[in-house]
């Protein structure tokens, strides 16, 4: 597995100005793609990836953040229409950038703190939990825009678009292309190796089906199991596969 060898003398310096010009542009710009207090959080979150991982972590964020932004506006007029869209017309607020982070986060904080090769671990836990996450809310909203058959996971009996829980074609292969893309970027900056996409892939695609069962079976149970809970939950079991396979194969190629 990879270890990044960070000079990080001066890298939350650089993560504080970096951040600061970039949420400033983000606040006066006409369009928004996060409210102001997600922002805020947003914020944050940037400076502790950036002091930790540097660009390369960042990177792995910012391709996140654009690109599912991005994808939850494909077909909005037609999902609000139908009453399935993101509510603020896809504007995220803090709940939804710790819903989507927080592991990351964690993980990110952890190659700080910890020692080879639990760094090589927290890495591919970032780029899994991104792996899961961008994977889910493209398969999410390409279902919903595009989805011609949508089924529930549980017993692939024929729902609603939009239904928790619900799958489709178009959106599974839209989620496993959204997964391939992050690992490889992740791959080409040097934060994991060949097989650390492979397993984020396989990660990313256990967890997203994963994350639909949570959806079709207990989501609709209990009133404290948010969207953004449950996204919680699929990033942390997107990236604790991760780890478990890269533990696997590191104990058996040191045999």
């Amino acid at each position: 597995m990879v270890n990044l060898n960070f000079d990080s003398s001066n890298s939350w310096i650089i993560a504080i100005i970096i951040n600061s010009i970039l949420i400033i542009i983000a606040l006066i710009s006409p369009k928004k793609l996060l409210t102001v207090m997600g922002y805020l959080n947003a914020w944050v979150l940037g400076v502790i990836v950036w002091g930790s991982l540097q660009w390369q972590g960042y990177i792995i964020v910012m391709f996140y953040f654009l690109v599912g932004s991005g994808i939850t506006k494909v077909g909005i007029k037609q999902k609000e229409a139908e009453g399935i869209a993101e509510k603020r017309s896809g504007q995220r607020g803090p709940e939804n950038v710790w819903g989507s982070a927080l592991i990351a986060t964690i993980c990110s904080l952890g190659y700080v703190f910890l020692s080879p090769p639990w760094q090589s671990f927290c890495l591919i836990g970032y780029v899994a939990s991104f792996a899961t996450k961008l994977s889910d809310t493209c398969a999410s909203e390409i279902g919903k825009a595009y989805g011609k058959r949508t089924f529930l996971i549980t017993n692939f009996k024929p729902v609603p678009r939009g239904t928790e829980g619900a799958v489709s074609l178009e959106g599974t292969l839209a989620g496993m292309m959204a997964s391939i893309a992050i690992a490889v970027l992740a791959w080409q900056i040097n934060m994991i190796d060949f097989v650390g996409v492979i397993i984020c892939l396989i990660s990313a695609f256990i967890a997203t089906n994963l994350e639909s069962v949570i959806g079709a079976t207990l989501q609709t149970k209990f009133n404290w199991l948010t969207n953004e809970i449950v996204n919680i939950l699929n990033t942390l079991i997107g990236a604790s596969i991760a780890v478990l396979f890269s533990y696997i194969y590191l104990f058996n190629f040191i045999l």
